[in-house]
């Protein structure tokens, strides 16, 4: 069988500024110190290390996983690749840091990825293919992820500049629920020496290694009251509005993305209260899964906003966008902001019903602009306005007595809050009873019956084409 060793880097490399400059860095020095070497061949897509097993590098950084052979036989021994595997290792660790994860089957020693995702990128790029999606997907075969890995979906590890963050040990569907905790303590809000004194006290109540979690935590408030910094910095509020707000022993190392792949909500069932992760996108292995610690806005906003409370300058790949990027992003999100001020007033859906329910179409092509899903064309990752904006359109045409397109948005926004919240959340099940029963909402028929309908007044999808019936649900 041979002895593998090699390297991956982890977390995977993304598409922004910073990771795209350093791969380009790493490349032109690999290159330049094989230039004279005839086993190294530059090819259009990658480098082609002719000895042991051809360990490639691709052109295109977020393909790469790993670069590894066998370094037992003879093939290997005669070309010299444990020597090829080291030098290139420490070309990348001089750039990467801890992000290159040496291994070596000699001291029974694994690699972080799964064979078949390290072999189909390799194939990607080979075949001279850019893309990034996914064949296979955890829980789709009993044996992925491989063994060697374990079945949690995720590794908690330092991420450079990031501190401790959370990363996919295999690529996970959109849609999957990759972490439930219950909180080690809950807090309301109050001043820092009152928080201070109350999380002392609950801290007496958890176990030790509740404890050590909880104050392993990152404090962007240090000083006398340290135990009030640590809520103030990690707590996640019950609920939206809530002035509680709950600490988690793993949820809490999730860092920070304005273009997140993660949403993060609480589930209050049955008297028990539980944060929740999904993922609004599929994730591939090694990406670090990400929240949003912001209320949105233009990027001036939420920086300002994350420096004072989190203490970080967000570097993430919206923000760090080229400049006319950037402007086109703000520009979008300023329109974000103010068409979901719009579809809020009451007066206007009451009086101009079509000019509310265009609004949500115009948010609807706002978001897909600016949270696209990289796998999916022309589809809007599934961050909590979706299916917000979806219930609205809802309510709009639900008040002039429209059920059939009420129908039609309550299907849509039911599925956009299962992928985002579960199908055990309580504004799932919310919106699933009106799905069902248009006519149960409070506001039906409120502002009028003009528009009146009976629930099952759609015409048929499938016989009219897709774009005609868009057109008839969105009243264009």
């Amino acid at each position: 069988m041979g002895i593998d060793e090699g390297f991956d880097m982890v977390p995977r490399l993304g598409l922004g500024a910073e990771d795209t400059h350093n791969w380009a860095l790493f490349i032109e020095l690999v290159k330049g110190l094989y230039a004279d070497d005839d086993l190294v061949e530059v090819k259009d897509h990658f480098i082609d290390f002719k000895v042991g097993e051809h360990p490639t590098l691709p052109l295109h950084g977020p393909q790469f996983l790993r670069f590894s052979s066998k370094i037992s036989g003879r093939i290997a021994c005669e070309t010299g690749v444990e020597r090829y595997i080291r030098t290139v290792r420490r070309l990348a660790a001089g750039i990467f840091g801890s992000r290159i994860h040496f291994w070596t089957e000699l001291a029974e020693q694994f690699g972080f990825y799964d064979w078949r995702d390290v072999h189909d990128t390799q194939k990607n790029f080979w075949e001279g293919n850019s893309g990034l999606a996914a064949t296979r997907f955890a829980n789709d075969d009993d044996d992925y992820p491989s063994k060697i890995l374990n079945d949690r979906l995720y590794e908690i590890l330092e991420i450079p500049g990031r501190g401790r963050g959370v990363v996919a040990r295999c690529n996970i569907k959109r849609g999957t629920r990759v972490l439930c905790e219950t909180p080690l303590l809950v807090v309301a809000n109050m001043n820092p020496e009152v928080l201070n004194g109350v999380v002392a006290s609950k801290l007496r109540s958890l176990s030790k290694e509740q404890q050590v979690q909880f104050l392993s935590l990152h404090n962007n408030f240090p000083g006398r009251h340290a135990f009030a910094g640590i809520v103030r910095t990690n707590a996640l509020p019950c609920g939206s509005g809530a002035q509680t707000g709950g600490v988690y022993p793993e949820i809490c190392l999730i860092n920070h993305s304005c273009r997140p792949n993660c949403h993060n909500s609480w589930n209050e069932t049955a008297d028990v209260g539980r944060e929740t992760i999904h993922t609004i996108r599929d994730i591939l292995a090694g990406e670090e899964l990400t929240i949003s610690y912001d209320k949105g806005g233009p990027s001036e906003i939420r920086q300002a906003g994350l420096k004072a409370a989190f203490g970080f300058d967000c570097t993430c790949d919206l923000c760090s966008l080229p400049a006319p990027e950037l402007q086109a992003s703000d520009a979008r999100l300023r329109l974000i902001q103010s068409l979901d001020e719009q579809i809020g007033d009451p007066m206007t859906m009451m009086n101009r019903p079509l000019s509310s329910l265009h609004a949500c179409r115009r948010l609807l092509d706002a978001l897909r602009e600016e949270f696209p899903d990289p796998y999916v064309d022309r589809v809007a990752i599934s961050i909590a306005l979706i299916p917000r904006l979806y219930y609205d359109a809802f309510q709009v045409v639900v008040a002039h007595g429209d059920q059939a397109r009420g129908r039609v948005f309550a299907e849509r926004a039911y599925s956009a809050r299962v992928e985002c919240e579960g199908e055990d959340s309580p504004a799932t099940q919310q919106v699933k009873r009106l799905m069902q029963e248009p006519a149960s909402h409070k506001s039906c028929g409120a502002y009028g019956t003009k528009w009146r309908s009976s629930k099952t007044a759609q015409p048929n999808k499938e016989t009219v084409g897709e774009e005609a019936f868009e057109k008839w649900l969105w009243r264009l």
